[in-house]
């Protein structure tokens, strides 16, 4: 998706007349629980029919909208049809335009529902993982019910959200999850599941193909059996997480390893990458580690600015070399990206890098750190946070109020989406577009979720402070071998 496609939803849908044409398209079709834009734009896609002469007037406005400004920016209007052709894509795409309609353009781009919700399904977990920032174990007593988490997937069909990721705990030990999966499958999202990989069987893979899944993301922390376990937990998990893996790939799912990365694994890099091509995978995810939940207990594993720093150096070379999908949550791999390519290639997203010359475009448009912003979490009790790595910062709860309440009235949601009040360095830098830092390493180390990153380069002087302040030895004396 390059230039083409991101430009031709600025220019086309950013200006007054546009927005208001596109305003009255917002209502509910009466034939269907969808907007009568996305009803548009799957017709222009190709995907489906018009079902009134109405829905056919709507479409050929769209489309002489589309196309007209196609042909002054020379945009290739084949690719955006081909990006709209999948429902999931529509929805985001819809969440784009509303926020586009709601508040104009703006830098970063303010969207009316959010692209992403990470959804800690329970407390349960048949692991005991050192860094786990839910210190998942037994299930909490006020978990949702399934009548309740039914209305949660109600809830957030209705608000616009494009994907929903399940997480927890271990998302697949809950006997309630390939029923609520099937449901938010059947409402057009994107389902995606993070789990441990463990209980993955062929027969249980099949099960999660037939509710819909479409993305599995598998925790693996080490390319060495025993550390793996070891960081786990519990003996035997790294087999079990790579046949896991495998069933996954045989399967079909897109399918992703994911490795947290500490001064324990820090050295692995290549090896996992190795592994990941070996078991076929799609993609492979470095998360950025957050001191939170049991992690608080070894907050001396975490990387110091300059480790990450060349690890992020690393992921993009690696992706030169491999053909890989390599990413990371870290936000400042947008920035490591382009200053390494000289310009010529951006990660906006931990979700893609890639050289197409819309991608700065898009980093301006919904780059960098996505809390709050274009994604959020919600706690197995309905607790609603900005992100999984906040669970200290609930901002709402869907028992309470309507998710789509909540992610328009929260001033956490507000502060965050506006990258003016960011703090420190973060506040001047050059790159607080396309990065902004990590919000939740901020508040895990300086209490407030718009200090600066204290995991950034350019933020060594907190680093120091926070590491003084906790009386991390390690990390200081790491730091004192460079200086």
């Amino acid at each position: 998706m390059g230039l083409d496609v991101y430009k031709l939803i600025g220019v086309t849908f950013g200006n007054t007349v546009s927005r208001a044409f596109l305003k009255g398209l917002l209502r509910r079709c009466k034939q269907g629980n969808y907007t009568m834009l996305e009803h548009a734009l799957a017709i222009f896609a190709g995907a489906e029919k018009p079902r009134s002469l109405n829905c056919y007037l709507n479409y050929l406005f769209l489309s002489l909208l589309i196309n007209s400004v196609a042909g002054v920016i020379r945009a290739d209007v084949r690719e955006f049809k081909e990006y709209a052709y999948d429902p999931a894509v529509r929805r985001g795409l819809v969440s784009i335009l509303r926020g586009i309609i709601k508040y104009g353009i703006t830098r970063p781009q303010k969207l009316d529902a959010p692209f992403l919700i990470v959804w800690n399904f329970t407390n349960m977990c048949n692991l005991k993982c050192k860094h786990c920032y839910q210190r998942a174990d037994k299930p909490l007593s006020n978990e949702l019910t399934l009548k309740e988490k039914l209305k949660v997937v109600r809830q957030l069909d209705e608000a616009g959200v494009a994907a929903l990721a399940f997480s927890g705990g271990e998302p697949l030990i809950h006997p309630h999850f390939l029923r609520v999966a099937e449901e938010a499958s059947k409402r057009n999202m994107y389902v995606a599941v993070a789990t441990n990989g463990t209980l993955i069987t062929e027969d249980f893979a099949k099960e999660m193909k037939k509710a819909g899944v479409r993305y599995v993301e598998i925790s693996l922390d080490s390319a060495d059996p025993k550390k793996h376990d070891g960081f786990r937990g519990v003996s035997g998990t790294w087999k079990r997480a790579v046949e896991g893996v495998r069933n996954s790939v045989k399967m079909g799912f897109t399918t992703a390893i994911a490795i947290t990365l500490t001064r324990l694994n820090i050295g692995e890099i290549r090896d996992v990458i190795e592994l990941a091509e070996r078991l076929g995978v799609d993609r492979v995810i470095f998360f950025n580690f957050i001191p939170v939940g049991r992690g608080e207990e070894i907050v001396h594993l975490d990387l110091s600015p300059e480790e990450r720093e060349e690890a992020l150096r690393l992921l993009y070379d690696l992706v030169k070399e491999t053909g890989l999908q390599i990413v990371s949550t870290a936000p400042q791999y947008a920035r490591v990206t382009l200053t390494a390519s000289r310009g010529r290639e951006i990660s906006p997203t931990h979700f893609y890098v890639g050289g197409e010359s819309g991608l700065s475009y898009l980093a301006d448009f919904i780059g960098g750190c996505g809390a709050g912003r274009i994604y959020a979490a919600i706690q197995p009790n309905g607790d609603v946070t900005p992100c999984v790595f906040m669970p200290q910062l609930v901002v709402g709860n869907v028992r309470e109020k309507p998710f789509d309440e909540i992610w328009h009235t929260s001033e956490v949601f507000a502060a965050l989406r506006d990258r003016e009040l960011l703090k420190g360095h973060c506040s001047r830098c050059p790159f607080k577009y396309i990065c902004g830092g990590c919000r939740a390493r901020a508040l895990a180390y300086l209490g407030d979720v718009l200090a600066p990153d204290p995991g950034c380069i350019y933020n060594k002087g907190t680093y120091i402070k926070v590491l003084e302040a906790l009386e991390v030895k390690e990390g200081l004396e790491a730091l004192s071998e460079r200086v």
